[in-house]
């Protein structure tokens, strides 16, 4: 049975933070359509009532799935975002992180998506990172256990956060990891080129 991932797009969202662990799912399961098995994982990008989204820089993504209609997913992933206060004034979009989340079995974020995440209480008493630069603002908010720097992700459990940009691409790697293989998802990394480490420290 595939696992399926929703990517939660909305107005401001930073392209690679989505795009990153888009490309990462889709390249694991290709491998694994090579191998002759069935696909891990089902990627979808969703909106708040499935309306069309522009990222940061002005492309926009049109056709995308609503995800009202999302009743459960394996996995939530929500981007970052350059304007973080923009963002957190979506109610629409913070109740729709809150509803998800709540539908799925792993909720994670990459760079500053995981200011969405504490605003929908999902970081109480809870260790998180975001992009280095806004590690003390995330402190400073009021709704996280702790913040971690030095690191690409944070995994509690139920709940994983990664550093900046990229990382979120190592963070989508540990994913694969996790729920397929480590074998996997280092293959992955040799697929995209790129150098990737089980140690989020690395």
């Amino acid at each position: 049975m595939s696992t399926l991932a929703v990517i939660l797009l909305y107005d401001g969202f930073d392209l690679i933070d989505a795009g990153g662990p888009y490309e990462v799912l889709l390249t694991a399961s290709r491998l694994q359509e090579r191998d002759g098995l069935a696909p891990q994982f089902e990627v979808m990008l969703a909106t708040p009532r499935g309306g069309d989204v522009t990222a940061y820089g002005g492309m926009t993504l049109t056709r995308l799935a609503d995800s009202d209609l999302v009743e459960a997913c394996d996995v939530l992933l929500v981007p970052g975002t350059i304007d973080v206060a923009c963002a957190l004034g979506d109610t629409l979009l913070v109740s729709t992180v809150e509803r998800l989340a709540a539908a799925s079995s792993l909720t994670a974020s990459v760079c500053t998506g995981a200011f969405l995440l504490a605003r929908a209480g999902l970081l109480d008493d809870a260790p998180a990172t975001t992009h280095w630069e806004d590690l003390a603002d995330l402190a400073s908010c009021g709704e996280v256990g702790s913040v971690v720097g030095g690191v690409r992700w944070v995994d509690t459990g139920s709940v994983l956060t990664s550093g900046g940009l990229t990382s979120g691409i190592h963070l989508a790697l540990h994913l694969v990891a996790r729920l397929a293989s480590v074998d996997l998802a280092q293959r992955t990394a040799r697929q995209l080129d790129m150098d990737w480490s089980p140690d989020p420290a690395r």
